[in-house]
Formats: structure tokens, C-alpha cells, sequence
């Protein structure tokens, strides 16, 4: 059966930068096999497939997976699908929600053009504490650096997840950004505890004026060796942020680069609403541009 594909640049307004994105409509009748096996053909960080919705009154119904496995939730397919949901439909400017594995998920979209947008989402789930790290040490071996290029006064290092786990290690500087790199078994040993091998890489250091943080994200656990732009361990990290930063009440923006080191430079957009001290609500958004439209046999 033919199908109708887009594929996405998402986390930027640029083709050819930011995190690729496959998207699948009329994915009704494809069970979770045939998915997978889309999802490696594609051979994006993800790929999503969208099917009508469970809820009246909802978008659409959409399951995202890696490479080599299915996610329950994930930041960069989520502001890409409802880039391209709202552009299929000719919606310019519209709220609607997303079923996804982890819930509904509320998003709102402004489109520039014919082919991008910029898309937002609320956290379907608050992040929380999901466990603690290994020493320095072994996470600097973990990344190929040497401890003293792990800080631990900016971040201490600690697993948080939104619905996803990351472990997160901040880093002294944009050199050390620069040079870390998943280290084999080393890599699992720091890191693959409680599953599949996440490494989500902190720095203070921007490379750009305007930016407040620069990250990385590692997973070849899952088939990803280092992802353009995670949504997902940025929701998470908003744990993090919040609880080690401790921002004063009110709504906090904060600007987040990465795959710079990729040549796919991305910015997400992270907005923390924080009332008595705690994280009330936080939104994630960033734009998207559609590069190939087609449609696939499956």
C-alpha cells in the first residue's frame, strides 16, 4: 500500500541542520514490526507514524520509534509532527493534541510558510529523579575525558527522565563538549544502568551569543551514536535545571544548542513555569521545516 511520507529538519528553520525527522501518514494496518522496519529504512534518530486519534476531539494518534526501538515519548517528533499535522491540514495558526504512548500531548503551532513552522508542546509528564551516577571518574572514562573535565558543581551528575531516563554529566568547558565521545564498555559501565546506555552532556559554555546552555546526547544503546536535538532529555534536564538552579517563581526562558559538533546546529526552546520553588509546568518548542514529501510502499 503507498503512503504518504514528509521528512522534517526539526530544531531549526534551516534545511539540512538541525535533527531529521521521518513522518509517516495513513500508518493505519502497519503493526509494530512493519513500523520498525520503516523506522531502519529511514534511519532517522526517529521516525513517527500517524494514525487517527482514540479521542474525539484529538489531532491524531502517533508512535515513535528509533532504529531499534519504540519510544513512549520525544521532544523533536513531537514539534516536528505537529509542524507537519497543522501543514497538511492548511492550519496557520492552531492548538490541538497528540496521542502519543505517554498521553496527550497539547501543542501549539504557528506556521511561517508553505513548508515550516514553529510548534510547541506542553510536558505531558513532569520530570523527576530516576537515580544517581557513578563517580567522576568513571563518567569522564565513560566519555573519553579526563575527570577534571567533569563538573560537578554546575550539575551534579544524576539520571532524570520525563517519561524517558537520560543520565546527565555536565562538562567544564565547549573543549570538553568538543572531545567527549561514547567510550565502549566503558560507556554502558558509566552510563546502562536501568537500560539502554543515555548520556545526556551539559555545558554552561555556549558557542553562540544568546544561548544559555550547549548539550549533547549520546545513545547507541538504541541505535542513535549521538542525536542533532533531544526534546526528550531536554524535558528532563528541566528537572534538573530546576531543582539545582533553583530559579525564582515566574516563567523562565531558556535557549539550548546543540549538534554543533554534527554540523547540524539546532536551538530549542525550553520554558519552565516554577511557583513556590517548584516546576509547575514546562513547554518545549522549536521550529521545523519539511525537506522531502513523497510516499513509500509498505
Amino acid at each position: 500500500m503507498r503512503r504518504r511520507f514528509i521528512t522534517l529538519d526539526v530544531f531549526t528553520r534551516e534545511r539540512f541542520a538541525g535533527n531529521p525527522l521521518g513522518m509517516v501518514f495513513d500508518a493505519e494496518g502497519l503493526d509494530t514490526q512493519a513500523m520498525q522496519t520503516l523506522a531502519r529504512e529511514f534511519n532517522y534518530s526517529e521516525t513517527v507514524f500517524i494514525t487517527p486519534p482514540q479521542a474525539a476531539g484529538h489531532r491524531a494518534a502517533m508512535r515513535i520509534f528509533t532504529p531499534s526501538s519504540e519510544l513512549p515519548f520525544a521532544g523533536h517528533p513531537t514539534v516536528g509532527a505537529a509542524v507537519g499535522l497543522a501543514r497538511a491540514a492548511g492550519d496557520k495558526t492552531v492548538s490541538f493534541v497528540i496521542e502519543e504512548k505517554i498521553g496527550p500531548v497539547a501543542c501549539d503551532v504557528r506556521l511561517h510558510g508553505a513548508d515550516s513552522g514553529f510548534a510547541e508542546f506542553k510536558l505531558p509528564q513532569l520530570p523527576q529523579e530516576a537515580g544517581d551516577l557513578p563517580d567522576a571518574a568513571t563518567l569522564a572514562a565513560g566519555l573519553s575525558l579526563d575527570g577534571t573535565d567533569i563538573d560537578v558543581q554546575a550539575f551534579p551528575p544524576s539520571r532524570w527522565s520525563a517519561g524517558v531516563p537520560f543520565a546527565m554529566v555536565a562538562v567544564r568547558s565547549l573543549d570538553a563538549a568538543g572531545r567527549a565521545k561514547p567510550n565502549g564498555e566503558a560507556f554502558t559501565k558509566a552510563f546502562g544502568v536501568g537500560g539502554p546506555a543515555k548520556a545526556y552532556v551539559i555545558c554552561e559554555e555556549t558557542a553562540e551569543a544568546g544561548h544559555q546552555l550547549h548539550v549533547r546526547m549520546f545513545a547507541p544503546g538504541i541505535g542513535i551514536a549521538e542525536d542533532p536535538a533531544t526534546g526528550g532529555a531536554l524535558a528532563a534536564f528541566a528537572g534538573l535545571y530546576v531543582a539545582h538552579k533553583r530559579p525564582t517563581d515566574g516563567v523562565h526562558k531558556l535557549a539550548i544548542e546543540q549538534g554543533y559538533e554534527m554540523g547540524r546546529p539546532s536551538v530549542l526552546h525550553l520554558t519552565l513555569d516554577v511557583a513556590g520553588g517548584v516546576l509547575r509546568s514546562a513547554s518545549i518548542g522549536g521550529d521545523a521545516v519539511v525537506v522531502t514529501e513523497g510516499v513509500i510502499e509498505a
